[in-house]
């Protein structure tokens, strides 16, 4: 079994068996996303305790790739300082993935809940914390995802 091989049946695993799936309650940063191309949805809910994140879940419908990658992308976070989580990088998650030789439609299925992440971590800064220059990079960065 080569490599590839190895990572579509990690994909697969995290699509039929998702970690953190569900809904959170009185989160500090929720954020709804979608790829109008192709129809995928994310959100994010997210709980900040003492700069850490205490918990993350997500929602989402779409393909193998962007909900195995929202998956992925909660395991990564949770329990994480919340300058870790601002710092994250498209290629941290392509790298989770094991697929850095996407397609531009497929990037965007795999960099969805990494956008979603960013745009709400924008607008945590900007409302409660009151940072606006790491706010406008982290916009800044969203954008730029695709």
């Amino acid at each position: 079994m080569s490599s590839k091989d190895i990572y579509r049946e990690i994909i697969l695993d995290y699509y039929r068996n998702p970690r953190n799936y569900g809904i959170l309650e009185d989160v500090d940063i929720f954020r709804h996303d979608s790829n109008p191309l192709c129809g995928d949805e994310i959100e994010i809910y997210i709980k900040i305790t003492e700069n850490k994140v205490s918990d993350v879940k997500f929602l989402g419908k779409g393909c193998a790739i962007s909900q195995a990658s929202a998956s992925m992308l909660t395991e990564l976070i949770k329990g994480k300082d919340f300058d870790y989580v601002k710092k994250l990088t498209k290629e941290d998650i392509l790298g989770n993935l094991g697929l850095q030789d996407l397609g531009p439609a497929r990037i965007k299925c795999a960099l969805l809940s990494l956008k979603a992440l960013k745009y709400g971590t924008y607008l945590y800064l900007s409302d409660k914390i009151k940072d606006t220059d790491s706010a406008e990079k982290i916009k800044g960065e969203a954008l730029g995802l695709f």
